[in-house]
C-alpha cells in the first residue's frame, strides 16, 4: 500500500492549473462537484474527456497530451481500470503531480498506476479524497479527515 504524505497533498494544491481527467459529462456525477468546488476555489481546471468537446463552457481536452497551455497538476478520477492509462497521459505531457482520486470505493485507485508514477517520477497523492484536504471544506468533510486522523489514516 502506498502512503501518501501531507506535503504531497499540499504541493498538489499549490498547483494552480489542473486538469480533471475523467471529468463526466453528466452534471450530476460527483466529479462535476470536485470540479466547481476548485473553480470556486480559484483553480484553473481544465476538463480532460475524450467524449466530449466542451464541459461546463469549458473546452474539453481528449488527453492531458492535447492540452494547451499545458497543466501542472492533474487530479484523475477515471475507473481504476483507465487509471494507468491516464498515468501513461500524463508522464508523456509532463506532468509532475498527479492525485488518483478515492472517496467511497476504489476510485481511480490502481497500483499499476501508483507504480507508473514512481517509475516516471511522478508525485502522486494515491487513494485520497480532495474535499478532505480543502482548508475550510463543508462539516461532513472535515468530519470525516477528524476521523481519518483518529485513525491513523489521514497523510502525515
Amino acid at each position: 500500500m502506498t502512503v501518501t504524505s501531507l506535503q504531497t497533498v499540499n504541493e498538489f494544491l499549490s498547483s494552480k492549473r489542473i486538469a480533471l481527467v475523467g471529468l463526466s459529462r453528466n452534471s450530476q456525477d460527483f466529479s462535476r462537484t470536485i470540479f466547481h468546488e476548485f473553480l470556486n476555489r480559484g483553480y484553473d481546471m481544465v476538463p480532460v474527456n475524450p467524449n466530449a468537446a466542451e464541459i461546463e463552457s469549458r473546452h474539453a481536452f481528449p488527453s492531458v497530451k492535447d492540452v494547451s497551455p499545458p497543466v501542472e497538476a492533474a487530479l484523475i478520477m477515471t475507473p481504476a481500470k483507465a487509471a494507468p492509462d491516464a498515468v501513461r497521459d500524463c508522464a508523456a505531457a509532463g506532468v509532475q503531480r498527479v492525485w488518483l482520486h478515492r472517496g467511497a470505493g476504489q476510485g481511480a485507485m490502481n497500483p499499476e498506476a501508483v507504480r507508473l508514477c514512481a517509475e516516471s517520477g511522478i508525485h502522486v497523492v494515491a487513494g485520497e479524497c480532495p474535499f478532505m484536504h480543502l482548508p475550510d471544506t463543508a462539516w461532513f468533510h472535515r468530519a470525516h479527515r477528524l476521523i481519518r486522523r483518529i485513525t491513523g489514516k489521514l497523510p502525515k
